[in-house]
């Protein structure tokens, strides 16, 4: 990966350490290489986190699990897929991240999200720290009975690793409410506990939050809005487009509309839809709800205005504000020039790490501002913190009062993040104030708690 910037003198070597130590896995260098060109401010400014190690200690997680999760499928046959559970930092509080069941999961993807996941916890100023799992296991087009005894398998090697004071897991791509409950059974059969708390995401009847599943699209539109506000503007009139059309996309289309932008096109891995009259969302969540739902129905069901591009890329579409909101890296360089030849002005991350170092750079040289996922989508996690509050006091609240409590802490995270750009002397820069702010919460507490 070409970096014309080179990283402060002060975190070089612990990069080089990092690929090292961690070799191909190329999504995890890609993530640590994010933070550290953000750090040579804070070190020159707080000698005593490099004296004692801290980020070297920061970047190696505390406990990497992988293991193995043999199950059969609906004809018998005996199947094999890889589980894993990075448990990365717990200084701010218990492990807490969401588990991706797909096929591109290897250690290198779950170690780059479990990283992000330290600072995006700490950022949400809630007590999580930070982790992630998940495995190679391909849900798409597995029956019901299938996924469960896959999921029941995965979890009777996990359920010794987790816990509500030890690690919290949540859901991510591949892994919704059903699969939640299948875990959540096969936990409370194990163990014999009824242990809310250990797994969030869970359902409204049996210890889940309100707001939890619209929580992740919904904040990063909250999140989008306070950039607006900045600048004394609002959603109102503004184009936008959305990647993607699972769970985030589709919440973070739903807010949009309410706050009165209209989003023009969104996408899944086989192209997007460009649906100028603002994409009808009851249609699109019928559609992508079915089985094998894909987004070239809704174009087919929509006729003639709404166009299925299969072979183009989505960042064509011209708009003001564009949220990646599939997955990795799929915003490249060459998406970021067009979105910035379509005069878009703010792009900001409801995925994770979906933009790549060359995009971020020609945004940011562009003028566009850029907002990184640790801050942006912190609004699920957050959520999900909100629901484990719930459960140890054997509570629920009303989707009013949780929705206002994220809508909150995203104003909080936004304003951290722009109060800590400008106290390290880089005034309106996202990324810096994001990592900044999100490092130095866990650098504390890793301080006061000794050698650990």
């Amino acid at each position: 990966m070409h970096h014309p910037h080179p990283l402060p003198d002060a975190v070089a070597p612990i990069f080089e350490e990092v690929i090292r130590r961690n070799p191909g896995e190329s999504e995890f260098h890609q993530a640590v290489r994010e933070v550290l060109e953000s750090l040579g401010p804070v070190v020159a400014k707080h000698p005593e986190y490099a004296d004692s190690a801290i980020i070297r200690r920061l970047c190696e997680p505390e406990r990497q699990i992988i293991f193995r999760v043999p199950w059969t499928d609906d004809s018998g046959r005996v199947q094999l897929n890889r589980g894993f559970r990075v448990e990365f930092n717990s200084a701010l509080g218990p492990f807490k991240g969401g588990l991706r069941f797909h096929p591109s999961v290897y250690l290198g993807i779950v170690k780059f999200l479990g990283f992000e996941q330290i600072f995006k916890n700490s950022l949400t100023g809630l007590p999580i720290g930070g982790g992630k799992g998940g495995s190679d296991f391909d849900p798409k087009g597995r029956s019901n009975g299938e996924v469960m005894r896959f999921t029941q398998s995965f979890m009777t090697e996990l359920y010794r690793h987790i816990g509500e004071y030890t690690d919290v897991p949540a859901g991510d791509i591949g892994v919704g409410s059903r699969e939640i409950g299948y875990m959540f059974g096969q936990y409370k059969r194990i163990t014999n506990r009824y242990e809310s708390g250990v797994l969030t995401g869970k359902g409204l009847t049996w210890g889940g939050s309100q707001v939890r599943t619209e929580a992740t699209g919904y904040g990063t539109v909250f999140f989008v809005q306070e950039m607006l506000a900045a600048t004394g503007g609002s959603f109102a009139g503004r184009r936008v487009v959305v990647s993607g059309s699972g769970n985030v996309a589709r919440y973070a289309i739903e807010k949009v509309h309410e706050l009165g932008g209209t989003v023009v096109a969104c996408s899944d891995s086989g192209g997007y839809v460009w649906d100028e009259a603002g994409i009808d969302l009851p249609l699109l969540a019928q559609i992508k709800s079915g089985p094998g739902g894909r987004v070239a129905d809704y174009a087919a069901a929509k006729g003639g205005a709404v166009r299925h591009i299969s072979d183009g890329s989505i960042w064509d579409v011209t708009c003001d504000v564009a949220l990646p909101c599939a997955t990795q890296n799929e915003l490249d360089a060459e998406g970021a020039a067009a979105l910035i030849r379509g005069g878009c002005t703010i792009v900001a991350e409801g995925a994770n790490m979906p933009t790549t170092p060359g995009a971020i750079r020609a945004l940011r040289e562009a003028g566009v501002r850029f907002a990184p996922g640790k801050a942006v989508n912190a609004g699920g996690v957050a959520t999900s913190a909100l629901e484990m509050q719930q459960n140890a006091s054997r509570d629920s609240w009303s989707f009013e009062h949780t929705e206002e409590r994220l809508q909150e802490i995203m104003r909080q995270i936004h304003d951290r993040c722009l109060e800590t750009a400008d106290e390290y002397g880089a005034p309106g820069d996202y990324v810096a104030g994001a990592n900044i702010a999100g490092f130095t919460r866990v650098a504390d507490a890793m301080l006061a708690l000794g050698l650990v």
